[in-house]
């Protein structure tokens, strides 16, 4: 890459698509922590870690229970296509109502409810707010948005909805208790099926337009490099698992799979795959390419270790560490993501070349305005 264009100005959709002037009125949102505005917070009233700082402390500048630093890909779609932050369904309407949107996503969320991993002899620590109850939720509050089934179409033809990502604690969860790569191969199609049948439901209610993201890399996320430290597997040019990327890819393939068999079911459906894989492997190679040296693949804040996370020490606890400058960190926590990685998630998906088609080509066009800050994350 020249030089010159190591820095890159960040595109940042702050205007654009106008929610009640585009062709979007109202946002939906499903899945886990990746886009969880507050739903865990008030779910657990307030005992968890995402509850204390340093989260929230470069865009909010207090804990909102989003697992970042700052914003999440949900908050930059809703930004650049005009909508208010994601109101967090448990949190109740407030004055403004729901009518704009509503986040139903639950930190640590599974997409197969909680039976399916006791039935498989695992101990279940965490919510039960699963997909399947996450679909509840939307169902029951339908009848308060809209008051005829035509009236309905109506509404959830004109929304968008961002069905995950979902799934990747169903694998997280189950490789920490000690669970085999062929057991969870056993499991993916079961995942997708669930996501399927998310999708099936919201279209044969009346949506119109998914938004539908896979999986992350995580043979470079630092639980998994944590948790599998003594993999013989690892890249040398990129410092991942190959074997835990493989998995990714392959839980990705076949979501893509059950995308293709909903289409032909729903032909005047728009379904976008989101690619969450792509973005993180992209700034990595970047990173590596640069003259800067290798990307680190280490958490911003953590309890220390090659990768600062630690199970008996978590961001948020007293002697945990911070990084001075999180944009120049891909991972937040160890699990999750910084508000800079997220953000360039989030313009992939808006411009491309991270769905197909991108956001702006559903719509209108979408504003770019240029920030004055460095694309950090991408070209430190």
């Amino acid at each position: 890459m020249a030089s010159s264009t190591l820095l890159l100005l960040i595109l940042v959709f702050l205007h654009g698509l106008r929610g009640g002037n585009g062709c979007f009125t109202t946002i939906f949102s499903f899945g886990d922590s990746i886009a969880d505005t507050g739903n865990l917070l008030i779910s657990e009233h307030g005992n968890i870690p995402s509850a204390r700082p340093p989260y929230g402390q470069t865009f909010f500048q207090r804990q909102t229970g989003r697992y970042s630093d700052g914003r999440l890909i949900i908050d930059f779609i809703a930004e650049a296509l005009g909508f208010p932050f994601m109101r967090p369904f448990l949190e109740g309407p407030g004055d403004g109502g729901f009518r704009r949107g509503v986040n139903f996503a639950v930190a640590g969320a599974t997409a197969l409810d909680v039976h399916f991993f006791r039935e498989r002899g695992m101990d279940v620590k965490w919510t039960n707010l699963s997909l399947h109850i996450q679909l509840g939720w939307f169902k029951e509050l339908l009848p308060s948005l809209c008051s005829t089934d035509s009236d309905c179409r109506k509404l959830l033809a004109t929304s968008l909805f961002l069905a995950g990502e979902i799934g990747g604690n169903d694998y997280v969860y189950a490789f920490g208790q000690g669970k085999s790569l062929s057991e969870l191969k056993s499991y993916v199609h079961i995942v997708n099926h669930a996501i399927g049948v998310l999708i099936n439901d919201l279209i044969e209610l009346g949506a119109k337009t998914l938004l539908v993201p896979g999986n992350f890399p995580i043979g470079c996320v630092p639980i998994y490099l944590t948790m599998f430290e003594h993999s013989e597997d690892h890249d040398l040019s990129t410092g991942c698992i190959n074997w835990l990327n493989d998995f990714a890819q392959y839980q990705n393939k076949h979501l893509q799979l059950e995308l293709d068999r909903l289409r032909a079911l729903h032909p005047l459906a728009t379904i976008i795959y989101a690619d969450y894989y792509n973005p993180i492997m992209n700034i990595i190679s970047n990173r590596n390419n640069n003259s800067t040296g290798k990307v680190t693949l280490a958490a911003c804040c953590g309890g220390g270790g090659p990768y600062n996370f630690a199970n008996l020490v978590h961001c948020g606890d007293d002697s945990a560490s911070v990084c001075d400058d999180p944009s120049l960190y891909i991972f937040w926590d160890g699990v999750h993501l910084t508000e800079a990685a997220y953000r360039f998630i989030a313009e992939g998906l808006l411009e491309g070349p991270f769905a197909d088609p991108p956001l702006k080509e559903v719509c209108s066009p979408v504003r770019i305005i240029r920030d004055d800050q460095a694309h950090k994350v991408h070209d430190a």
